[in-house]
């Protein structure tokens, strides 16, 4: 890609975000798009592919503060929609810019060079390493596994050096050659009017090397589709929807770069007793009338382990919450959060024989007794 196409790419359009857009705005953005487009989820969609490419690259410059400042300044030097002639006009001055980026001829080099040099990618006359990009998975574990933590396995599949060709792109028997136009250097100068400007070779395509015979499965690239299975940890007490960041487990990098990063969304099957809170876990218990009005001790299930009884207070309203300390979900420092318990009076649907005579006893023992007493005194002072 020459300077000029890439300073006229619009990254923020390719995201679908205002230019002003926050960093979390921007990563939320990519995470949506990135799900939508990932080729695991459109197998044999060329188009969904390439789209995952943009999408993937537009994020990875607009991401990062520096990359995103540099390119931000970048396109605004040069319009944003082109590159405009400096001094000259026309070029017939025949001024050469590409000393500004390139600092040949300068006393103590720099020039644009090393201003744009992170945003391009070619800090001098070699080709530079080149960041591996990141990926995106998802994985669906058990409520037990979220609370305590599990190893699953993960088949990723993502761009790495080709297998067969080693990643030189030729055939197996042949060697690449070094490119006559740019020497190995991976890149040129090129005119645009009055500019002269550094960009990758088109003859090497920025490599420096030229494949005359090229690699039957990478058709000469040297990168290739790579599929590994990776045994990753999920930590205990993982939530719902939360991303996990693991750093170099991502695609490989080029020209010695270092690995991208893997991004792992984890979902959790929803539990036919238990729920989540935070740290803590919770579960609603039905006890009786008679528990909840004269208290006494209540046998209370845990996710792990035996049971605990809990002491229900005389009284207990229904919608009491206790709490068994340390039977929660486990927390990063390895100590465990509570075992939220919310007590639901049970009212039987059909009373008879000696538990409806108890019953319409206890009716006229407390018949002077009205619940609805203050809320009616408090409706008719308001």
């Amino acid at each position: 890609m020459s300077t000029k196409d890439y300073v006229e790419k619009d990254y923020y359009k390719v995201l679908g975000v205002p230019k002003d857009a926050s960093s979390a705005e921007i990563k939320k953005t990519y995470r949506k798009l990135a799900r939508e487009f990932h080729p695991d989820a459109n197998k044999g969609d060329t188009k969904a592919e390439d789209r995952f490419k943009d999408i993937s690259e537009a994020y990875d410059v607009l991401s990062d503060d520096k990359r995103r400042k540099e390119y931000d300044e970048a396109r605004s030097l040069f319009g944003a929609g082109g590159f405009r002639a400096g001094p000259g006009g026309n070029g017939s001055q025949g001024f050469d810019f590409g000393d500004l980026f390139t600092g040949a001829g300068q006393a103590g080099g720099g020039g644009l060079g090393d201003v744009f040099g992170g945003l391009f990618n070619r800090g001098g006359r070699q080709a530079q390493p080149r960041r591996g990009a990141d990926v995106e998975t998802e994985v669906t574990l058990g409520f037990d596994e979220a609370v305590d933590g599990a190893t699953v396995p993960l088949r990723m599949t993502s761009q790495a050096a080709c297998r067969t060709c080693s990643g030189t792109g030729a055939k197996a028997g042949t060697t690449p050659r070094v490119c006559p136009t740019c020497v190995g250097a991976g890149t040129v100068s090129r005119g645009q009017g009055a500019f002269a400007l550094s960009e990758p070779c088109r003859d090497c395509k920025g490599r420096g090397m030229i494949v005359d015979d090229p690699c039957t499965v990478c058709h000469g690239s040297g990168r290739a589709s790579s599929a590994r299975t990776m045994q990753v940890r999920i930590p205990a007490g993982v939530q719902d929807n939360q991303r996990i960041r693991l750093k170099g487990k991502g695609a490989q990098g080029e020209r010695g770069g270092q690995p991208g990063d893997l991004y792992v969304t984890v979902h959790v099957d929803a539990h036919p007793v238990f729920g989540r809170k935070g740290d803590n876990l919770t579960v609603s218990v039905p006890v009786t009338f008679p528990e909840a009005a004269l208290g006494g001790t209540i046998e209370v299930p845990t996710l792990k382990g035996p049971s605990v009884k809990l002491k229900l207070p005389a009284g207990s309203a229904n919608g009491l919450t206790l709490r068994a300390r340390g039977k929660g979900a486990t927390r990063k420092d390895g100590t465990r959060g509570d075992l939220l318990v919310t007590v639901e009076v049970v009212v039987p649907k059909h009373v008879e024989g000696d538990a409806l005579t108890a019953l319409e006893q206890y009716r006229e023992a407390t018949a002077s007794d009205d619940p609805r007493a203050a809320l009616f005194r408090a409706a008719e002072g308001a």
